[in-house]
């Protein structure tokens, strides 16, 4: 599905289902150098089970058009766009990593769009190291190596997909590598700069869901304590055994944590 957001083309993953603006919406927000395909499992499962989906390409990301949003708060006042583009007055917002700073900004920034909030591998704030940034901005290669080798826990890293004959650290490596230029360094210096995570979370009016990945290098569940500690009823669900890319390495149980949280229209 395609949406004019802003004057750019938006591509948004309905879950293999025709628009249903009466059902409860759910929006997925991918995280850096990713795209709508993360959220594959869930997107079609809410999409199958009474909900209408979209899973979106950020803007410069997979199929859709313009330029990467420079910053957290930049993607957070064009998610409300995203919703009015789509003709959806409020629903509740999913997000990864940049995604999930993003929905966290959006919900405490434009509270009457946001029904609920499920944060996937938070962290604030989000530094990023200066190798990683360099790295990125010189669009080296190696960024997409070392981002790789920091998202899987140790186990993922020589197998163990939950989908055989998947190989998720080449997928991963491979879905990075479609990125454009320039793009990698703009996500990660967007997460490195946030600084309003802490005063999104004491904002935030809804119920919000955090799932943490036990063995995340990139966004260790320490990080994400403050953060805990800021909202007024957080939800926590923390993966064993689990890295940053929570959703390739342990997908059912991101689910069953977004199922029981989500309720059902």
């Amino acid at each position: 599905m395609l949406l004019r957001v802003d004057g750019s083309d938006v591509y948004a993953y309905t879950g293999a289902r025709p628009p249903d603006r009466t059902r409860p919406s759910v929006v997925f927000v991918h995280g850096a150098a990713n795209d709508h395909s993360v959220w594959a499992l869930q997107s079609r499962y809410f999409a199958h089970h009474g909900r209408n989906v979209l899973a979106v390409d950020l803007p410069g990301h997979g199929r859709s058009g313009g330029a990467a949003l420079p910053s957290v708060e930049a993607i957070a006042d064009w998610i409300p766009a995203l919703l009015d583009a789509a003709g959806i007055g409020a629903a509740a917002l999913v997000g990864h990593s940049l995604g999930s700073l993003a929905v966290l900004a959006a919900a405490a920034h434009h509270p009457d769009r946001v029904t609920r909030t499920a944060l996937v591998g938070p962290a604030v704030p989000m530094p990023v190291s200066d190798a990683l940034l360099d790295a990125a901005q010189a669009n080296d290669h190696v960024a997409l190596e070392m981002i790789n080798a920091w998202s899987f826990s140790p186990g993922k890293q020589l197998g163990g997909s939950p989908v055989p004959g998947m190989w998720l650290t080449g997928s991963g490596l491979r879905l990075m590598e479609r990125t454009r230029p320039g793009v990698l360094h703009t996500d990660l210096a967007a997460c490195h700069e946030y600084a309003g995570g802490l005063e999104a979370a004491a904002a935030l009016c809804c119920p919000a869901l955090l799932i943490l990945g036990a063995r995340d290098l990139m966004a260790p569940p320490r990080g994400a304590q403050a953060l805990i500690a800021a909202l007024a009823d957080p939800r926590v669900v923390t993966l064993a055994d689990c890295g940053h890319a929570l959703m390739a390495e342990q997908p059912d149980a991101v689910l069953d944590a977004l199922s029981a949280f989500l309720p059902a229209p």
